[in-house]
């Protein structure tokens, strides 16, 4: 005769909901990497906040913080605020990282208009690989570590760029 335990969840053993790949969603994503980079900067991430971050209306803030909440990707009380789990911190953590790796990446590249980093950075953050990342990561330190190298890339890059039509680059190779 076998016994099986009842696994009673509460809201803090509940199992998360994601999207169809077991991870949250580019969308939930964008929300958790600003909440934990107000939570850096401030100590705390209101509503209002994150609203006027991410330009979108406070109800449509509630509605994904009560969404990230059923997830057990943040804790939210009405009136009092909310905190990021372990795995939301987590998952805010790394996405904000990534943000910043990409950054470094485009400005490296020579891409310094803001407007451009950030809707370039919004385009891929989402899509990359872990390894790919990584890889990304290491090439930026390599170049923050060999300035020479560096200058010579970018010397490379200027004399291409001097041979190549004026224009919004939206026909290079």
């Amino acid at each position: 005769m076998s016994h099986k335990k009842e696994i009673r969840r509460t809201s803090k053993t509940r199992r998360p909901r994601r999207g169809s790949s077991g991870t949250p969603t580019a969308t939930a994503e964008d929300y958790l990497e600003r909440i934990y980079a107000l939570i850096e900067e401030k100590g705390y991430a209101r509503v209002s906040d994150i609203a006027e971050a991410l330009q979108v209306r406070p109800s449509t803030v509630t509605r994904m913080v009560q969404k990230l909440d059923e997830q057990n990707l943040l804790e939210y009380q009405r009136y009092r605020g909310l905190s990021l789990t372990e795995e939301g911190e987590r998952v805010g953590r790394s996405i904000h990282r990534r943000h910043k790796a990409l950054e470094a990446f485009l400005h490296l590249l020579g891409v310094h208009d803001q407007a451009t980093v950030q809707n370039d950075i919004e385009g891929i953050e989402h899509h990359l690989s872990s390894r790919t990342l990584h890889r990304l990561t290491q090439m930026v330190e390599f170049f923050e570590a060999h300035p020479d190298l560096l200058r010579r890339f970018q010397e490379f890059r200027d004399r291409r760029e001097s041979r190549e039509p004026a224009g919004d680059g939206e026909d290079l190779p």
